[in-house]
């Protein structure tokens, strides 16, 4: 044991920075994938905790007045049902701010889809102008518990009773409303009602809705909404953020344990003759591959407790989303397990390959063979006689050969190097895609700045001449929105008409082509999978009790209600109802136009009239991403210097016998590091041109397929720029040279004793 933890304690000061590297890496890996737990945790956690406690209903049905529900109760696989409740499509302002709202008359606190209250108090029918705010509701407006909200274009005035979450989908300003629980006294004009169905199998959902709407007639039914379409709004892009942390953590624990592996067994080809020596005096086989393995599994083991207790002690402390979503997870019943599994299982996987190269030093003989007469490089190929002979710089003839010479040793050092910067490109890519889509927003489908709705009083004409007269306006497109009901009733989607065919909308296309003619239509992936449709194909909807037949032509980046979304001209809308008059306006701005300070102008010049919105950019929900993609790029540098270091070692290592023949026909001791210098840079631009190569069609593929699982489409990826890859290659053979420079140069100068002695 003495022995062992005397070869052990040597090889560690010999090695010290690929130690040290490894113990970094190895924690960068482990908070990775800590981090990405934990995401998923915060994602899914929240709206299931609030689901469960409220007894959510897994179908909302908003339905006409007209609609008799009590047939619902008896439907198969129906266990209850909560309403019908009044509701009323209106708007509230508090402190300047404006909010579109759903109001919807409870008369008590429900059995299901009971909200819960955060602040305040639930309703009291001596207060009839009480209402509770759900959530994101009264954060938008600023709203506590004693506040009072009005109703625009009416005296009409509402106290704020309490403040409650709710498991139905949330409220996006703009897009969606909110809700807002109050008396039915308060709601005497209702539009529609709202019913919600809980049922014994939640996975019968679409049978259910299907059920429903063939009770209640398609014709009654303007919305469907369903607790799985609750369940993805609620996790948002947190979910995004935990696969791409997952992702990139699992291929830097492969690449980590490639590394090392590559390590060992260069380490075991330069200390052969020590090792022969530690059998000759006793060692065992088995003594041998614990040195290594044991050396290595303490490295790891080092780095993932490391990570671990960084994570258990100052994770919830790190700015934003993260540290939230840690904070979450650590009062999860799953937390402590997953806390110890993540490292052990990262130190297995490192243990795992470490044990596999470790093997062969078990195999080492104790006598030593005697090492071969020819060169290790082998015979120079004609070409690089040839190159010799048109006096190319022999460094640069023979380093060349030297990187490439021995083809399954040299292509396995390519391999492990190109590895991580593989996924550093994916990273790159990753973040270009964010910065360009931030950048410029209609490329994910958002030509327009902001969304405008007008009331009822004020024209089309009007409004949209009064948009017009903005400076910074360069366009503002009418249209409507309203749910349609599927082929087969089981889901809605949003059916929208926007612009006129004299002035289309400019929807942003991945394929096919814009909507031009009569009962032609754009639509977004989330569509064409629920369908199971394709561009070119004919669809039938239902809008009311109305049907609508369109003809899709193209596929538009649709990056709102899961890419549900078909989209043609307010013109082929009005074929079916001449009647129908603009609901809303998307506005387009003049270039470096500031979206909220148009806005507010807007709003202002609307006198109350107009309830002007910001479109978000989805985008900007992925803004942790960009730490995400530092910190990952971090990790992958640590472990491509571990393998560049491995390599320039066995590349030194490898040089000794040759020393002798290369100083004896004149190379001078910078020309013999020039060899050693051009061998590693060879292996590095090797390795980045693989890199780049393969990097740049998995980033797309893996974007595009993040893109069409989430319903916005493929088609959104974008590649770092030439400069940026020019830089990155560029940087990572400049770095590999450089690191070889020191130790290349320190053996070209040994002494001829020296070379003689490593040699024999």
């Amino acid at each position: 044991m003495r022995a062992t933890l005397r070869w052990a304690h040597s090889d560690l000061r010999t090695h010290r920075g690929e130690a040290l590297f490894l113990v970094l890496a190895t924690a960068g890996i482990v908070a990775s994938l800590l981090l990405a737990t934990a995401l998923f945790g915060y994602a899914t956690n929240p709206w299931q905790r609030v689901f469960t406690q409220a007894r959510g209903a897994h179908v909302w049905l908003h339905t006409a007045v007209s609609a008799d529900p009590a047939a619902l109760a008896a439907l198969d696989g129906v266990d209850s049902v909560a309403g019908p409740y009044p509701t009323e499509s209106t708007a509230v302002t508090a402190r300047g701010t404006r909010a579109s709202v759903e109001l919807r008359g409870t008369p008590e606190l429900p059995e299901v889809g009971r909200p819960l209250l955060t602040a305040g108090r639930w309703l009291d029918p001596a207060t009839p102008d009480g209402v509770v705010l759900e959530t994101r509701v009264a954060r938008a407006l600023l709203a506590e518990p004693g506040d009072t909200v009005t109703v625009p274009g009416s005296a009409r005035t509402l106290t704020v009773l309490g403040v409650a979450d709710s498991a139905e989908r949330r409220y996006r300003p703009g897009e969606r409303p909110g809700l807002v629980w109050t008396q039915p006294s308060a709601v005497p004009d209702p539009t529609g009602q709202a019913i919600g169905l809980r049922l014994t199998d939640p996975q019968d959902t679409d049978y259910a809705v299907q059920r429903a709407v063939t009770v209640l007639g398609a014709g009654a039914i303007g919305e469907v909404s369903t607790w799985k379409q609750a369940r993805a709004e609620a996790q948002g892009d947190n979910r995004l953020l935990g696969q791409v942390l997952g992702l990139f953590g699992l291929g830097a624990l492969v690449a980590a344990g490639l590394a090392v592996h590559g390590a060992i067994g260069t380490r075991i080809r330069g200390h052969l003759r020590d090792i022969s020596v530690l059998k000759a005096i006793g060692f065992t086989p088995g003594q041998v591959v614990r040195v290594f393995l044991l050396q290595h599994i303490a490295y790891a083991l080092l780095g993932a407790v490391s990570a671990a207790a960084l994570a258990e002690a100052l994770g919830s402390r790190i700015p934003g989303r993260l540290g939230d979503a840690v904070g979450v997870w650590q009062g999860l019943p799953g937390h402590t397990l997953a806390l110890g599994v993540v490292p052990v299982g990262a130190v297995l996987f490192i243990g795992a390959t470490t044990g596999l190269a470790a093997w062969r030093a078990g195999r080492v003989p104790p006598v030593p063979l005697p090492r071969p007469a020819a060169p290790s490089g082998g015979r120079l190929p004609r070409a690089a006689r040839r190159a010799l002979g048109m006096r190319v710089p022999p460094a640069l003839v023979l380093g060349w050969h030297k990187a490439f010479s021995r083809r399954p040793r040299s292509l396995g050092t390519v391999a492990r190097l190109a590895l991580p910067l593989l996924l550093i490109v994916v990273a790159m890519s990753a973040w270009t895609t964010i910065e360009r889509f931030h950048d410029d927003p209609e490329r994910i489908g958002m030509p327009a700045a902001l969304t405008v709705r007008a009331d009822a009083r004020l024209g089309d004409r009007d409004t949209r001449a009064l948009l017009e007269r903005d400076p910074q306006v360069a366009a503002a497109h009418p249209g409507v929105e309203v749910a349609a009901l599927v082929p087969g009733q089981t889901a809605t989607i949003a059916l929208r008409g926007l612009g006129t065919r004299a002035e289309p909308y400019p929807y942003p296309l991945a394929e096919g082509r814009a909507a031009h003619g009569p009962d032609e239509a754009v639509a977004g992936q989330g569509l064409l999978d629920l369908l199971d449709v394709r561009v070119g194909d004919w669809v039938r909807m239902m809008v009311g009790d109305q049907p609508q037949i369109l003809h899709i032509v193209g596929r538009s980046i649709e990056p709102e209600n899961a890419g549900r979304v078909i989209s043609t001209s307010l013109d082929t809308l009005r074929e079916n109802d001449p009647e129908l008059r603009p609901t809303l306006y998307q506005v387009r701005l003049e270039p470096g136009a500031d979206p909220d300070t148009v806005a507010a102008r807007l709003t202002s010049a609307g006198n109350g009239n107009l309830d002007v919105h910001t479109v978000p950019n989805p985008v900007d929900g992925l803004s942790p991403l960009r730490g995400v993609v530092v910190g990952v790029i971090g990790v992958l540098a640590l472990i491509g210097l571990i393998e560049l270091l491995t390599a320039i070692g066995g590349t030194v290592r490898e040089s000794e016998r040759d020393l002798l023949a290369l100083k004896a026909i004149g190379l001078t001791p910078r020309q013999i590091t020039a060899i050693t210098v051009t061998a590693t840079g060879c292996t590095a631009l090797f390795a980045v041109l693989v890199a780049t190569a393969l990097g740049l069609p998995l980033a797309h593929w893996l974007i595009d397929s993040q893109g069409s699982s989430s319903g916005i489409g493929a088609g959104i990826a974008q590649f770092p720029s030439g400069v940026l890859l020019l830089l990155f290659a560029a940087a990572a053979v400049l770095g590999a040279v450089a690191l070889a420079a020191f130790p290349a140069a320190r053996a070209a100068r040994r002494r001829l004793a020296d070379t003689l002695s490593a040699v024999a």
